[in-house]
């Protein structure tokens, strides 16, 4: 929590803390005016000394007023900001995260400490500049006022304030366990609901929409269990405590009237005390509640540190080299690589070695977890290799900047990702000078250029979230377009292609092939009519290279791709 809170301004918090400190001392003095209003006012029957006291304490409750809207004002202020830097902070270092980051904290968790965690920080920053700093300064300052008024009355709160401790240290004891298993509580909540909004058409397909309803009835339900224990435990301190504050009440009425009747105690003074004992009572409640919420934030601002503290494996090199951008000369080398999944005791690729240079098309072809995607994510340094080395234009790519090597690609993931706004502005994602005619040529080549010329409002139609007013093949054809349109050395397209029928596949292709020549092609595929006409096939088994060449030449000599070659095509299509 401490290392967050360094993140504050030092300017507004002093400032909260001054406000807070004027606003104390106004409402620590206005009992002992009104005790000498009682005392030599009422008393005496002297009008004017009530007149002139009572535009003090007007003043007095003015200053009061003013101190505690500055207090509010910078406290609220910089609670705001503080989560304002938090949430960019961890966004920023989210977006710097390699993929195993990534798999290690989840969507679903990294959504809650940027959301839910951040409020519980912010909360209590704001309680801090507020009710933190208020209360232990009233709390001393009422206990030495009311010790001025009748030293005897104050021996009260030698029994009263060790009953007040023991109760909120019990309510503490059950309540912050209670309370730092619910931000787990809410990942796991979170979780549910976003694969049940994710998968919703998979859930509907197999009919388990019941199942999943119960599923999330079942995390929905554990957190609100915790949600009502944890806050009836607390709400159990309110009445008690009021029990505690009535019961000292009585007891200084009882004890003070008895000293008025022997005429040590004045009638203002009991007046004023009681108002200290509130005081004291009130911010002693106070704190309680910020030592039963500030374990809260203690546990969201570990889990926001665990983000920002995570050390990203992939780093920039501290003394990078420029990455010369090759055009016609471009070239792609892989050499003897290796590498490996965290945590898993076999590679996910074995001694993996290739070249491919400009006009050329690499293919990859494989059964499922052969490690296909797993050896193109390399290529942009979504993963790190284990040893070996991968070269771009003759540039070991671990001695450029990651900004300047994935500046050089163009990608197509797995998934077609598009995003809110309009076609142009999605299809100027990697290029933001592109022109009409470079984004409509780029559209044309991925056999998109049809269907988007037919929309009303033509490349500025509407995108609306993950392209969900698209079908799946248009999503995919816009998603390569996006990369085309993207002047690079490398175009990597990761079974980009599934979406689309054979004839649109094999136009794209053709088109592929008379226009990125001046660029290398990688492109990971499962149909073999994909891949047929590629300058080299690489065939992937179990993470190993078993098979290099050019489809006739593996059709003659690699038996594996034989067998994916036989299991889709007919002899007489193969002929």
């Amino acid at each position: 929590m401490i290392k967050i809170i360094k993140r504050m301004s030092i300017v507004s918090g002093l400032a909260a803390i001054a406000f807070m400190m004027v606003q104390v001392t106004a409402d620590l003095y206005l009992p002992t005016l009104t005790s000498n209003i009682i005392n030599n006012g009422v008393a005496k029957g002297n009008i004017d000394y009530i007149w002139q006291t009572g535009i003090y304490m007007i003043g007095f409750s003015l200053v009061g007023i003013i101190a505690s809207f500055g207090n509010t004002f910078f406290a609220t202020r910089e609670s705001q900001k503080l989560g304002k830097k938090l949430r960019s902070e961890i966004y920023n270092k989210v977006e710097n995260f390699s993929n195993n980051e990534f798999d290690k904290f989840g969507t679903a968790s990294l959504i809650t400490r940027t959301t839910n965690d951040v409020t519980q920080v912010q909360m209590v920053t704001q309680m801090f500049l507020r009710l933190m700093i208020n209360a232990p300064i009233t709390l001393v300052g009422a206990s030495f006022m009311a010790y001025s008024k009748d030293p005897q009355l104050t021996k009260i709160f030698i029994y009263v304030l060790p009953i007040m401790a023991v109760l909120v240290g019990g309510i503490m004891f059950f309540a912050v366990p209670l309370f730092k298993s619910m931000q787990k509580k809410t990942d796991r909540l979170n979780l549910v609901f976003r694969e049940g909004l994710t998968g919703v058409r998979v859930i509907r397909a197999f009919n388990k929409t019941n199942y999943e309803e119960k599923r999330f009835d079942e995390a929905n339900k554990d957190y609100t269990q915790t949600a009502i224990k944890v806050n009836t435990i607390v709400a159990v301190m309110i009445p008690l405590m009021t029990l505690i504050m009535s019961g000292t009440n009585v007891a200084i009425t009882w004890f003070g009237g008895q000293y008025i009747n022997t005429m040590q105690l004045e009638v203002g003074n009991l007046i004023a005390f009681m108002t200290y004992a509130m005081q004291i009572l009130m911010s002693f409640m106070m704190l309680a509640m910020i030592f039963v919420m500030v374990p809260r934030a203690q546990a969201s601002a570990d889990r926001i540190n665990e983000v920002l503290e995570t050390e990203t494996e992939i780093i920039d090199s501290k003394n990078p080299v420029k990455l010369p951008f090759e055009g016609k000369n471009a070239s792609l080398i892989f050499n003897q690589v290796n590498y490996r999944y965290q945590g898993a005791e076999n590679l996910a690729l074995e001694n993996i070695s290739f070249s491919a240079k400009s006009g050329e098309i690499v293919a990859i072809i494989g059964g499922t977890g052969s490690g296909k995607t797993s050896l193109v994510n390399l290529i942009p340094r979504f993963y790190d290799i284990e040893s070996g080395k991968i070269s771009l234009n003759g540039v070991d790519i671990k001695d450029v900047t990651q900004h300047e090597l994935r500046d050089n690609l163009g990608f197509v993931p797995q998934k077609s990702m598009l995003f809110t706004g309009t076609i142009r502005e999605n299809m100027k994602y990697g290029h933001p000078d592109a022109t009409d005619e470079e984004i409509w040529k780029a559209l044309e080549i991925a056999q998109a250029k049809d269907f988007v010329s037919k929309m009303e409002d033509g490349l500025d139609s509407r995108v609306e979230q993950g392209g969900g007013n698209f079908s799946g093949g248009q999503r995919q054809r816009l998603a390569i377009a996006r990369a085309l349109a993207k002047k690079a050395d490398v175009y990597i397209f990761d079974d980009s292609f599934s979406a689309l029928d054979f004839k649109t596949d094999a136009k794209l292709r053709e088109a592929l092939n008379a226009d990125m020549k001046d660029s290398i092609v990688v492109l990971v595929a499962q149909r073999v009519s994909t891949v047929m006409d590629a300058t080299t096939i690489l065939v992937l088994d179990e993470g190993k290279l078993v098979g290099k060449g050019s489809h006739e030449e593996l059709l003659k000599t690699n038996e594996t791709y034989q067998e994916i070659v036989h299991s889709q095509l007919r002899e007489e299509e193969l002929a």
